[in-house]
């Protein structure tokens, strides 16, 4: 079994707006795909059950990027724009918030008469890992979320998300079933949430005479049980700061995409024509589709791609977005047909930028940058759930020098 991950998620309320929500679905769909033609079926379901790697994901696509509100909108989006293509993709999902939730076991025995799968098992999967984490791991939080994601080969993941009872923080699980041997005896990829002390764990390897003598269940320290956990803490702070980035990649990337040309790496002439802006963000939505997993420690940094609904690093560049959006539809469409030279030059952009993070020394005020995407919001047509971002009434221009 593989432990991924624990993380505090300030629980936030609110809808998404359609603008966002919209824009989310083709933007996800779009990265999926990219990950289904690199990389496989297997490869999407082992992201959806990384944590780290699922926080970074949603915050690429312009969600508040520590809130717990990232799980509901991105499994949301992906319901969406993916299953009305699941034929061809070969991904299904299943569930959603809510009343949604209990329609997984229909929708996943509809799924196995079109595909042949064993529905009866499928259910069982999903029943039991709810089961696990809103019955087994006593830690004060009540499950009011479960997707199921399955592959038309038989694999699946689990995101699910419960509420804390009394201080309005969310903690979120991932299951992976290439990494179940026991549904009782550690089968978690990850667990985000608030580290509470003592929590009762009956699926801890340790916890196995436990079940044998169900009456004589002993509360564990939760210190033993993640110990085996790499653990992320989201701040419940709104604003984006240094402390929250890896500048070392962030300052990079900003070096790569602003100050240099396309023109100036022979590999990147097919993105000739795209501004710095729209390069900032191809940066980032390209990390996510082909980055390592070691690279998405740090999920504040992918706010940088296109902003947060709340305002926070700055307003969403909706206009960045769009063309971020048709860049990469564009790149599927035309790989096919057999010609994949655009997506190869935003794989090579990554690489580059990760090559050019060896020698880079990070020397630059985080807070200029963000002073300086929100003086230009306007200019890329930015905008918040508050409403479109304003051109400054005293112009301050801001020239960001990395040198």
């Amino acid at each position: 079994m593989k432990r991924s991950g624990t993380a505090d998620l300030p629980l936030h309320y609110g809808k998404v707006p359609p603008w966002l929500y919209e824009r989310m679905s083709v933007l996800g769909l779009s990265i999926i795909e990219v990950i289904l033609m690199d990389y496989g079926k297997d490869e999407v379901l082992r992201r959806l059950a990384d944590p780290f790697w699922f926080q970074s994901f949603g915050a690429v696509m312009g969600m508040d990027w520590h809130s717990s509100g990232i799980t509901t909108s991105v499994m949301g989006a992906l319901k969406r724009s993916i299953n009305p293509n699941s034929q061809s993709l070969g991904i299904y999902i299943c569930g959603g918030k809510g009343k949604l939730s209990k329609n997984t076991p229909q929708e996943l025995i509809q799924i196995a008469d079109k595909t042949g799968l064993n529905g009866t098992e499928l259910v069982k999967a999903s029943k039991l890992s709810a089961k696990v984490d809103n019955t087994a791991i006593h830690d004060g939080y009540q499950l009011y979320l479960h997707n199921f994601i399955l592959a038309d080969n038989g694999s699946w993941s689990v995101v699910q998300q419960g509420m804390h009872e009394s201080d309005g923080t969310a903690r979120r699980y991932h299951w992976h079933s290439g990494n179940i041997k026991s549904f009782i005896e550690e089968p978690h990829t990850g667990i985000n949430g608030v580290h509470r002390g003592k929590i009762l764990n009956l699926t801890d390897s340790n916890a196995s005479q436990n079940r044998k003598g169900i009456l004589e269940i002993s509360h564990t320290d939760s210190a033993e049980i993640m110990n085996d956990f790499s653990r992320l803490i989201l701040p419940a702070h709104h604003d984006v700061r240094a402390s929250d980035v890896d500048l070392k990649r962030l300052g990079a990337l900003l070096y790569v995409t602003r100050e240099q040309q396309p023109q100036n790496f022979e590999d990147l002439l097919m993105l000739e024509g795209v501004g710095p802006r729209t390069m900032q963000s191809l940066a980032l939505v390209s990390e996510v589709i082909h980055g390592a997993p070691s690279r998405f420690s740090d999920p504040a940094r992918f706010s940088f791609a296109h902003g947060g609904k709340d305002g926070h690093p700055f307003p969403v560049p909706t206009r960045v977005y769009d063309e971020s959006i048709d860049i990469l539809k564009k790149g599927i469409e035309k790989s096919k047909l057999g010609n994949s030279d655009k997506l190869k030059t935003l794989n090579k952009l990554h690489q580059i930028i990760t090559t050019t993070e060896k020698d880079f020394t990070p020397d630059f005020d985080i807070q200029q940058v963000i002073e300086e995407e929100r003086n230009n919001s306007w200019k890329f047509g930015g905008k918040t759930v508050f409403g479109d971002a304003k051109k400054p009434t005293k112009p301050n221009d801001i020239q960001l020098s990395l040198f």
